[in-house]
């Protein structure tokens, strides 16, 4: 496990999951919203994002997260492990609106800088609608990954898979 993508929809705790690793694994953490979004939610240009995502994709090690389906296919052909976090979107909106409102008017440190927290309802219907318009294109990318894949669907896997992870490291040292 050196180059790991965690994907899922929106609010379903991708960057969260993927600190924990980071810390467990020692691996260096991208996060895909950080080298997209530019400062009071500018858009990077297609020419900036591929740069800045081939660069880290360049790299031996790495945990990766975010969906970006565009990249998809070029990231899992980089990836030696995929974490798909497949939670019921009354979950992830939930924990939207909750991130929204804990974290209102700071930015996140997996979001880009300048980029203040909101309550979006253009954000909110894409989690709604996750499941219908991207769903099936991310498990059919997901289903094609030759490497290991590794599916959590509620938080008390998570809980359980980081727990695991945390003692196979200790076994180690």
């Amino acid at each position: 496990m050196r180059r790991v993508l965690v994907l899922g929809c929106p609010a379903s705790g991708k960057s969260t999951l993927s600190r924990k690793l980071a810390s467990i694994k020692g691996l260096p953490l991208v996060h895909l919203d950080r080298i997209f979004w530019r400062p009071n939610w500018v858009e990077a240009t297609e020419d900036e994002f591929q740069a800045s995502l081939a660069a880290e994709l360049g790299k031996d090690a790495w945990i990766i997260d975010g969906n970006y389906g565009r990249t998809l296919a070029q990231r899992l052909a980089r990836a030696d492990t995929a974490i798909l976090l497949d939670f019921p979107r009354w979950l992830c909106l939930c924990r939207a609106v909750k991130r929204s409102v804990t974290g209102w008017g700071r930015s996140r440190p997996d979001m880009g800088e300048g980029c203040p927290e909101k309550l979006d309802p253009e954000f909110l219907r894409f989690i709604w609608r996750f499941g219908r318009d991207h769903r099936s294109k991310l498990l059919a990318e997901f289903d094609r990954f030759s490497g290991k894949k590794i599916v959590l669907r509620s938080p008390a896997e998570v809980s359980r898979f980081v727990a695991s992870l945390s003692s196979e490291m200790t076994a180690w040292t």
